[in-house]
């Protein structure tokens, strides 16, 4: 996270789930970032990442990605994902934001 935030760069997760259930996963994960929750799925629905039924009991999900956006709110970059286990890692990402010249150079 520090290397983020050399950069400038903020780290957001979002959730369908309700605001107490990100709050106890953030704090058993450890995460030192927001996850805020979005659980009419608004946001999702706009980035196109809505997983109809997919998630326990057929509740929607929101399809595993990260997006890089701009200052100005451009999506300059996203990572999409079938698999919620499969993610860009931390230093992909960096290396992005540093190819694309997004953020501050540390």
């Amino acid at each position: 996270m520090s290397e983020f935030g050399k950069r400038g760069v903020q780290v957001v997760g979002v959730s369908v789930d309700s605001v107490e259930t990100n709050q106890t996963f953030s704090k058993k994960q450890g995460f030192a970032f927001p996850l805020l929750s979005d659980p009419q799925a608004e946001v999702i629905r706009r980035y196109d990442l809505l997983h109809a039924g997919a998630g326990p009991g057929g509740h929607d999900i929101a399809r595993p990605a990260e997006f890089l956006i701009d200052s100005t709110g451009t999506v300059r970059w996203v990572n999409l994902t079938e698999n919620f286990r499969v993610r860009a890692s931390g230093e992909q990402v960096l290396q992005v934001i540093d190819h694309l010249g997004l953020g501050a150079r540390p």
